[in-house]
């Protein structure tokens, strides 16, 4: 999957592929959001705070840690 960098204190890349967002933290670990639409992607990636979506997706998504 293709990240792209963003602006964040806390995540390094976001990618997303086949309702999956994956997104890399700046201490290296990676985490799979699953059943995330492209549109609940484009809103992440565009929000003013992506820690706070951050926490919004933590309550209403499943994830795993891959690495």
């Amino acid at each position: 999957m293709n990240r792209q960098y963003v602006s964040s204190s806390r995540i390094q890349s976001v990618g997303w592929e086949n309702d999956i967002l994956e997104l890399e933290f700046k201490d290296g670990a990676i985490y799979h959001y699953y059943n995330v639409s492209e549109s609940e992607y484009r809103n992440f990636i565009n929000s003013s705070s992506l820690g706070s979506e951050l926490s919004r997706l933590d309550k209403i998504k499943d994830f795993k840690r891959i690495n």
